[in-house]
């Protein structure tokens, strides 16, 4: 089954474009960062609520910290000290969180006009990043398709290509709120991998760690307000999770990695990914981020579960994280929302 585009809108100097599926969900995405803005979805009783953190205005989404909904890019994530070596060449990107580079740098896709395109049952996004963005290297054309089906699923699919080799890692920086309540603390999480990355005082990862008997062991569904309160150096280093869960290799087809469950409303959102990596941050740096209806955030308002390469891979293992001319950067990531 398919879903349908079912209106283009001004918003600022952006645009909305709104996709529905049959039982009345609704997704907006802006072509600013190529954002998802709104998702409204039901619960058990078919009462409808906004599932997605989100700004009033544009203006507030292009100056934001938060990367609301934004599609992350070049690089997701940190890069330390905002270095790396490429074919014995050393390059030096923007630091724009300390030392580090983050999310892209101060003018990343987030903060990009994209150029969309309604293609049959999908939205499809489109950006060229030039050569030298951010201290990168190479153009990069870049892919984003969005689609809703009938059943609940939004799926993002990503393609880059490049003229020079350069680092690539793409993801969404969605916040979710399942139950549309002030704190994501009564949701239950799952996510099915057995290690994650423990990081220093700048979220830089410093050594993979297995889960078990720790406060990181999610294999099986757990209270995040629960997990937030364990005692644990790396829970106090990040103020609560943001850290990035690992399943060794990408897969062929996506899988499903994390499930996230509100027992007030019913809704349960799995995340399946062909990515190796999964960035669970649980909203630590909310506080005071500009929220709808003129209201501000809470800290752990929302979370985000952000598939893709591990946080600076390209100086851990540098060629996986590399594009090369040639070849195409590819993930898939799939949102589906249940009700039960």
């Amino acid at each position: 089954m398919t879903q349908s585009i079912i209106d283009v809108r001004r918003w600022g100097e952006a645009h909305l474009y709104t996709l529905r599926n049959a039982s009345g969900m609704r997704i907006e995405i802006s072509d600013l960062g190529a954002t998802l803005v709104s998702w409204l979805a039901p619960d058990r009783d078919g009462h409808f609520a906004d599932i997605l953190l989100g700004h009033d205005t544009p203006a507030e989404y292009l100056n934001g910290s938060a990367f609301m909904g934004a599609i992350i890019g070049r690089w997701a994530n940190r890069i330390r000290d905002a270095r790396f070596v490429l074919d014995g060449v050393a390059h030096q990107v923007e630091p724009n969180e300390g030392a580090n580079h983050l999310h892209g740098g101060s003018a990343g896709f987030h903060r990009q006009m994209w150029r969309a395109e309604v293609a049959g049952d999908a939205l499809v996004m489109t950006l060229r990043s030039p050569a030298g963005a951010a201290g990168l290297p190479g153009n990069l054309d870049v892919t984003v398709r969005y689609a809703l089906d009938d059943e609940g699923t939004l799926s993002i699919d990503y393609e880059a290509r490049t003229d020079a080799p350069t680092p690539v890692n793409l993801t969404n920086h969605a916040y979710f709120n399942l139950s549309n309540g002030a704190s994501i603390r009564d949701h239950r999480i799952s996510i099915a991998s057995e290690t994650y990355f423990a990081i220093d005082a700048t979220s830089i990862p410093v050594a993979r760690e297995h889960v078990a008997g720790s406060a990181f062991d999610l294999r099986v569904s757990a209270s995040i307000g629960a997990r937030l309160d364990a005692s644990h150096a790396q829970l106090a280093i990040a103020g609560g999770f943001d850290h990035c869960y690992a399943f060794d290799e990408d897969a062929q087809e996506p899988r499903v990695v994390a499930v996230l469950f509100d027992p007030s409303s019913g809704r349960e959102l799995s995340v399946s990914t062909d990515a190796r990596g999964l960035q669970f941050y649980s909203g630590n740096y909310l506080e005071g981020v500009p929220a709808r209806n003129g209201s501000r955030y809470r800290k752990h308002a929302g979370l985000c579960l952000e598939a893709g390469g591990y946080p600076d891979e390209i100086n851990m293992n540098g060629e996986r994280a590399v594009l090369r001319p040639g070849e195409t950067y590819r993930q898939r990531t799939r949102y589906g929302l249940r009700v039960r």
